[in-house]
């Protein structure tokens, strides 16, 4: 591990707090909804530019990644004792200090960036959802935890919604990701339909592929139903806001099913008007997850 007070690595160029909150708006989902007090959306964001930080070092950065992330990892032990050198772990040190969050999840997030780095591709949606619980899951857990809200189940409840989320965001990059050599469809699913990886590189998607993306879309959509009962045990603000999460997941797939499926041709990203209609279907007393 590389430790704070080792020679500092180069890292990428990264974001101003006015540029995070600018990502932040293109997400699927809101990242610190309105409707929460200013201290909950200022430590939701501090999680969230953290997480933004790993995925650069793990996905942008020059040079030797996974050295920067045993540096990541350096500074968040630094961040827990209020040691941090870089604004964004010094910031996200006084959430972790402020709402008592342990450092579990943090780490899990630097583990799924050095996982990408030497695993282009899964097996089996067995070993996607894995990964999934290392990239995505965690972020739900330190949500759960800034909300004071970490209960078993809506642990459980919240890693179902997240590992739909990943899987609605992989869904969304086929073909970027598989220019960059990266595959998170399962290899057994490509192969059970007939689709060869090169089909992952033209313009428009096969009908093999469509078959393969409506049956990852097809669990996605079956793990945000059953993360319905997570919003229906929190107050109301918290319900708006975690109901965004799994409203601009739903609100994603039904543009990917509107585009049938063709996910190559087409970035499907949710539009506005289907995302406040799923959100309020969402955050209000009824299920989640069907066609609403």
């Amino acid at each position: 591990m590389v430790s704070p007070s080792s020679s500092r690595p180069v890292l990428p160029s990264l974001p101003s707090t006015d540029a995070v909150l600018a990502q932040a708006g293109t997400e699927n989902f809101p990242v610190a909804a309105r409707v929460l007090p200013r201290a909950v959306r200022a430590d939701l964001m501090a999680i969230y530019g953290y997480a933004r930080l790993t995925d650069d070092i793990g996905d942008e950065a020059d040079g030797d990644r996974l050295a920067l992330l045993d540096w990541l990892e350096g500074e968040l032990d630094a961040a827990a004792t209020g040691t941090a050198t870089h604004p964004v772990l010094q910031r996200v040190g006084d959430t972790i200090h402020s709402r008592g969050l342990p450092l579990d999840p943090f780490r899990a997030l630097i583990e799924a960036n050095r996982q990408d780095q030497v695993v282009t591709h899964y097996e089996t949606y067995d070993a996607l959802v894995e990964y999934c619980m290392l990239s995505a899951a965690p972020v739900g857990r330190l949500v759960l935890g800034v909300l004071g809200a970490a209960t078993p189940d809506r642990v459980a409840w919240s890693d179902d919604v997240c590992v739909a989320l990943q899987l609605v965001e992989h869904l969304q990059d086929v073909g970027e990701d598989a220019g960059n050599g990266r595959v998170y469809l399962p290899q057994d699913d490509l192969a059970h339909a007939g689709c060869p990886e090169t089909d992952l590189h033209a313009a428009s998607a096969s009908p093999a592929l469509r078959q393969v993306v409506a049956e990852t879309a097809a669990r996605a959509r079956g793990l945000l139903t059953a993360g319905a009962p997570l919003c229906r045990t929190l107050p109301w603000r918290f319900r708006a806001a975690v109901g965004g999460f799994a409203a601009g997941g739903l609100a994603a797939l039904d543009e990917i099913e509107r585009h049938s499926f063709d996910v190559l041709a087409v970035h499907c990203a949710p539009r506005r008007t289907r995302l406040l209609v799923r959100w309020a279907a969402t955050a209000g007393p009824g299920r989640i997850g069907g066609r609403a």
